[in-house]
């Protein structure tokens, strides 16, 4: 209330309705957030995510690219538009930015995990393979899922 344009309130603020389930209160927080801040690459991934959980996938995808625009190594904003892309069939595109993230985060499964899901469904069974292969020697029991959705088995290390 003393100062309606403190962009750390406001993003406060936002994270409380986010976690409260109040997700239009929320977006129209961090939308201030990155009017007040536009060079915020924090405030414009909050709004991608957001805008992603409604499934606006075309906005959310515009909010982490500006997001990586002004912080190209912001891993989260990788793997959001790379979701972004998947809900939107747009599965080559995907590959670019998860395989970014996972150079970015290489001990984090779910960035590998969606990889692997993107390459089994363009055909490309070798590149799975190998993120498969890959997962099991650090985390055996995402590459278990994957083998029971793709039908490939991990290679024996």
């Amino acid at each position: 209330a003393l100062d309606p344009n403190d962009a750390l309130a406001l993003s406060s603020l936002g994270f409380r309705h986010a976690q409260a389930g109040e997700k239009r209160d929320a977006l129209a927080l961090f939308d201030r957030v990155v009017t007040i801040t536009p060079d915020d690459a924090e405030a414009h991934f909050n709004r991608g995510f957001l805008l992603q959980e409604r499934t606006d996938h075309e906005a959310a995808m515009g909010a982490f690219r500006r997001a990586l625009e002004l912080d190209p190594k912001h891993d989260r904003a990788l793997y959001g538009l790379g979701l972004s892309l998947i809900a939107s069939r747009r599965l080559e595109e995907a590959i670019a930015p998860l395989k970014q993230n996972t150079r970015l985060q290489p001990m984090s499964p779910f960035g590998w995990y969606q990889l692997a899901r993107v390459q089994f469904e363009l055909g490309r069974r070798d590149e799975a393979q190998k993120v498969l292969d890959h997962l099991q020697r650090f985390e055996p029991k995402v590459a278990r899922q994957l083998e029971r959705e793709t039908g490939l088995k991990a290679t024996p290390n």
